[in-house]
């Protein structure tokens, strides 16, 4: 009995409080998809409905085109350096598609090529000093020879680069394989999603710290909570999604918004959640945690 009190304990001492909620962009621009914020939370990358990468400063309201170029959801990042990087997606003439890396500066405003079009998969790896292009059995490209610290998933496999060192592991069985693998702002832990599993939390040697439940798309809050996206379907489509707030080391969930609203693709920086709806309508979010 005192032991499954003191299990509780941990949860009935927290709680989440949503602080402000507002929409961004409304009436200026269409729907947006794929929100990524910068890590001081000033700048937002977001997708339009046809695949053109957009920013927009949250300080001055200004919305700048990155490229016009197809981005798939997903392949933009914020590089430790302060620039943006990419993958646009092109047709060949034989009907393949072509993956090119580019890179974007918010100080200038000027578009770099940094690969040649290539078939077959490419992303771009967010690091601590920069950022890296990837592809499967290579590397398209590194911003610089020491990048920092990094993660990235490759199949059922999580990449981990730390000092200069790259480490692989597979902490858990997934035939389906592991997606968005992310470090902690301190750079000290690794969350991905595993499918099948859900959320899993690693140190920098593999070994398994939490498993969170089975949600999708995690993005560090601060060193000690994730914000996910918790969606439903009866195989065709969304029946409900939501935001949720998970505690990395698995005691404490509580949700953001309700099911019903549709909500999904969470990014976080600078103490802001930023959101999509399944409509293409942008949220941002403050709450406060208490112990």
């Amino acid at each position: 009995m005192l032991l499954a009190l003191a299990t509780l304990l941990p949860m009935l001492a927290q709680e989440v409080e949503v602080v402000s909620r507002q929409r961004l962009l409304e009436g200026v621009e269409g729907p947006a998809y794929y929100p990524v914020l910068n890590a001081t939370g000033d700048r937002l990358l977001f997708a339009t409905d046809a695949g053109a990468l957009k920013m927009h400063d949250l300080v001055d309201g200004v919305t700048t085109v990155v490229t016009r170029d197809y981005v798939a959801g997903n392949d933009a990042c914020w590089g430790g350096d302060g620039k943006v990087y990419f993958v646009t997606q092109q047709m060949g003439d034989n009907h393949l598609i072509y993956r090119t890396g580019q890179s974007f500066d918010p100080a200038t405003s000027k578009t770099a090529q940094l690969t040649g079009p290539q078939h077959g998969a490419m992303r771009a790896v967010p690091a601590t000093r920069g950022a890296a292009l990837k592809a499967p059995g290579g590397e398209g490209y590194r911003s610089s020879g020491d990048i920092g610290s990094a993660a990235w998933t490759e199949g059922s496999r999580v990449h981990v680069t730390v000092n200069g060192e790259d480490r692989v592991f597979s902490p858990v069985d997934s035939w389906a394989g592991y997606l968005w693998a992310s470090l902690s702002p301190d750079g000290k832990k690794v969350a991905f999603f595993a499918a099948g599993k859900g959320i899993v939390v690693i140190d920098l040697r593999g070994q398994m710290l939490a498993m969170l439940g089975n949600y999708e798309m995690p993005c560090w809050y601060n060193n000690d909570y994730l914000v996910a996206q918790n969606a439903k379907d009866d195989g065709h489509q969304f029946t409900s999604s939501q935001i949720v707030l998970l505690k990395a080391d698995g005691t404490y969930k509580a949700d953001l918004t309700k099911p019903a609203s549709m909500t999904m693709q969470p990014t976080c920086g600078g103490g802001k959640i930023v959101y999509t709806t399944i409509d293409g309508l942008l949220y941002e979010m403050k709450i406060n945690i208490y112990q």
